[in-house]
């Protein structure tokens, strides 16, 4: 039997303690197989984006086991969680946290510097990774030159320059317009199809998690509902890809 690439078992979160105890989730238990594309969703304190810092190693659970590739990360310390982080994981956040002044290619080098790669060897993957993105010719642009659009990929091609097992997305399109929001959905939905990189993507929008082949609803800290997408959303509507 194959091992699930990421096992939540029985993981609950707990923040602060009497009168202002919050638990954030409670006896969560989910599986999810190594190039999936799932949407977790749900309202706001449903626990989603908890469940999201568990995954993304950036907390750790109060009770529970949470497995990578069959290891504890539970158990990890919080430098061995970080080399896990750097070695496995790669992020995308609604606000694209690029440095306002370095340029597509230099913001994409920065998980390569942290981890110690040479000046070549970093040019070349944040080249690569650029042009993954659909961004070759726009290597020396800063962000303030490019589009929100833009500035969504180069923070993609900075998240997948490590050749990571996992994408986390936090909201990715919630700062885009809808034909980029569809056109950030079709690049990521490319990356999981045609690298095989697993995508984990919190959102609130059912238009953007309908690109998804599965959906995980969180409510009051449990999952509510677990399902396939039967009929996951394959390309941008053609005015919008257009308009890409």
């Amino acid at each position: 039997m194959n091992v699930p690439l990421i096992s939540l078992q029985g993981v609950s979160k707990r923040y602060g303690s009497g009168a202002s105890e919050l638990m954030a989730l409670k006896n969560v238990s989910m599986d999810i197989t190594a190039g999936e594309f799932v949407a977790i969703m749900g309202p706001s304190g449903s626990g989603k984006s908890t469940a999201m810092n568990i995954l993304g190693c950036l907390d750790t659970p109060t009770a529970g086991q949470y497995l990578f590739k069959g290891a504890h990360v539970e158990s990890l310390s919080r430098d061995e969680r970080a080399r896990l982080r750097r070695r496995y994981l790669g992020f995308v956040f609604q606000g694209f946290n690029l440095l306002a002044r370095t340029s597509a290619l230099e913001n994409v080098e920065l998980p390569l510097l942290y981890r110690g790669d040479s000046a070549p060897a970093r040019r070349a993957a944040a080249t690569k990774a650029l042009q993954a993105v659909g961004l070759a010719g726009w290597e020396r642009h800063t962000p303030a030159e490019l589009s929100g659009g833009q500035q969504q990929r180069v923070a993609i091609a900075r998240a997948i320059v490590t050749e990571p097992a996992v994408v986390l997305a936090d909201e990715p399109t919630g700062n885009l317009d809808t034909p980029r929001s569809h056109e950030i959905m079709g690049l990521l939905m490319a990356l999981n199809r045609d690298h095989g990189i697993t995508v984990l993507m919190v959102t609130h929008e059912p238009d953007m998690a309908a690109y998804a082949r599965r959906m995980v609803h969180f409510r009051d800290g449990r999952i509510a509902r677990d399902e396939a997408n039967a009929h996951p959303t394959l390309t941008a509507p053609p005015a919008l890809a257009e308009a890409a």
